[in-house]
């Protein structure tokens, strides 16, 4: 994993209040949402970590097919960071 990816993790779990998660049992390709996700994520934490990445790279998912193709993994959120930035 990559410095902006675990990064993410990071940020993802503070955001969620997501303390108690390991982030090394966690891949990169792993879903960010939803029922397969290991984080337990749902659409409110989707939102909430949009707004977050916002307000810290400056990046906006500017539609809800955007913000759902975004957050299937870090690496796609890190990606698209990478790009938008």
């Amino acid at each position: 994993m990559d410095p902006l990816q675990q990064e993410l993790l990071e940020l993802i779990c503070t955001t969620c209040n997501l303390h108690d998660v390991d982030l090394a049992s966690i891949g990169p390709d792993d879903p960010l949402i939803g029922p397969d996700s290991p984080l337990g994520t749902d659409s409110l934490d989707a939102l909430e970590i949009a707004v977050t990445v916002q307000k810290e790279y400056g990046v906006r998912m500017d539609s809800e097919n955007t913000s759902r193709v975004v957050l299937q993994s870090v690496t796609h959120l890190a990606d698209y960071i990478k790009a938008n930035r």
